[in-house]
């Protein structure tokens, strides 16, 4: 059967499962982000608690994605179930923090453990993805990186709010949506047509997956990406906060959420691009352009007048590149290991963002601000050199619009 079109007995229903179970399982990520000012003041922690938290979860997601790659769990077993069992269990563990609200450890340990079990969500959602998905998996995949999107600003929205809500019961309405989504993906999306099954554990199934040129291509493309964006994520309120100093904390983090969930606006539409243009190309455009903003940030980030508009049309290009280089990544590896080719790439992408996050924190203690964030221009630089072998070959042989249903 041919691999360029979405088979026609795909029940309409496939996609939206799991773009909202994407969503739902990634919400336990920025949990903890949301009830930040009650956990602090159960803990007695200073202000710098935000970033160990969110640390706590990105070093958990780190370490799971390496053990899942290593055991190339979503090719030996269905990941639709893997997805399930980890779901179920970044519940309990996101939901456990209700008891362990007085020990600063337990909280970090519970925070690390979410974040491990996140390597079965979010990577296994675009190997799903990929098993229905290969002519229009540009497309697919926007939307699973659109709900990933939206389930990182939400913590902004629920503060710029004044949610009235208890932390508890926040925990838990988290829990419970996460719960939900990973018994939707189990039931209502079984394997797809183009999942390879039987992969045998090796050792060396990880190095494997580099031994291919054009893997290669996509995978440091999506290196370069990320060591942009979630810097750019992580310091959204800081640039606004210095930019625009007269916002109260509501608008702050109102804005701080307009900005990031603009994002999704880059991976849907990057997504429907990239049926005309190829993956290659829409990555191109959008990593140039990121790029570009890190640059002009030297200049519009003392500019009041322009700074919210400028943020906003860098929150949609920044990420709006990720979905398409998800994608290149899971077309270009070895059919068998597309699992755990997404599950490493993930993993690396994710231990460069606390390097880039790290070193411009650092900068911002030696250099005015608006000197600080340029660097994270070297990222797409980066990005738009690697990708060159994949222009190369899409310009060879143009793709065909991929509009089959």
């Amino acid at each position: 059967m041919s691999q360029t079109a979405t088979p026609p007995s795909a029940p309409a229903r496939i996609l939206p499962t799991i773009v909202f179970s994407q969503f739902a399982g990634t919400s336990l990520w920025f949990a903890g982000n949301a009830v930040l000012p009650e956990l602090q003041a159960s803990l007695q922690l200073q202000e710098g608690a935000l970033p160990l938290l969110t640390s706590a979860v990105q070093f958990g997601f780190i370490l799971g994605t390496l053990c899942f790659a290593f055991f190339s769990l979503a090719d030996r077993m269905s990941p639709r179930l893997l997805f399930l069992i980890c779901a179920l269990l970044g519940a309990i563990a996101n939901a456990l923090v209700l008891f362990s609200a007085t020990s600063v450890g337990g909280v970090l340990l519970l925070r690390a453990v979410t974040g491990f079990l996140l390597a079965g969500i979010y990577p296994v959602g675009m190997k799903i993805a990929a098993s229905w998905y290969s002519g229009r998996l540009g497309k697919a995949i926007g939307y699973l990186v659109g709900a990933l999107v939206l389930g990182t600003a939400f913590p902004h929205l629920l503060r710029g709010l004044g949610t009235n809500l208890p932390w508890q019961t926040m925990l838990l309405a988290v829990s419970a949506l996460a719960a939900l989504g990973g018994v939707l993906m189990y039931l209502l999306v079984p394997d797809g047509p183009y999942h390879s099954k039987g992969t045998r554990f090796d050792m060396g199934n990880m190095l494997k997956v580099f031994r291919e040129k054009e893997f290669r291509a996509a995978a440091f493309g999506y290196f370069g990406h990320m060591w942009e964006l979630y810097t750019l994520w992580a310091f959204v309120p800081f640039i606004l906060a210095y930019g625009l100093p007269q916002l109260s904390p509501d608008q702050l983090s109102i804005y701080s959420f307009s900005v990031i969930a603009a994002g999704a606006i880059g991976c849907i539409g990057g997504g429907y691009l990239s049926q005309r243009w190829g993956s290659s190309w829409v990555a191109f455009v959008q990593l140039l352009l990121s790029g570009v903003c890190c640059i002009l940030s030297v200049w519009v980030l003392q500019e009041p007048a322009l700074l919210l508009p400028f943020l906003l049309f860098w929150g949609i290009v920044v990420v709006g590149d990720s979905p398409q280089l998800s994608a290149l990544t899971a077309k270009t590896a070895p059919p068998q290991l597309v699992g755990t080719a997404l599950t490493v790439v993930t993993s690396i992408g994710f231990a460069i963002t606390i390097g880039s996050i790290q070193v411009t924190g650092y900068l911002l203690t030696v250099i005015p601000p608006h000197l600080s964030f340029v660097l994270l221009a070297v990222g797409p630089l980066v990005g738009l050199l690697s990708l060159r072998p994949l222009l190369r070959k899409q310009k060879r042989q143009p793709a065909v619009t991929q509009t089959a249903a």
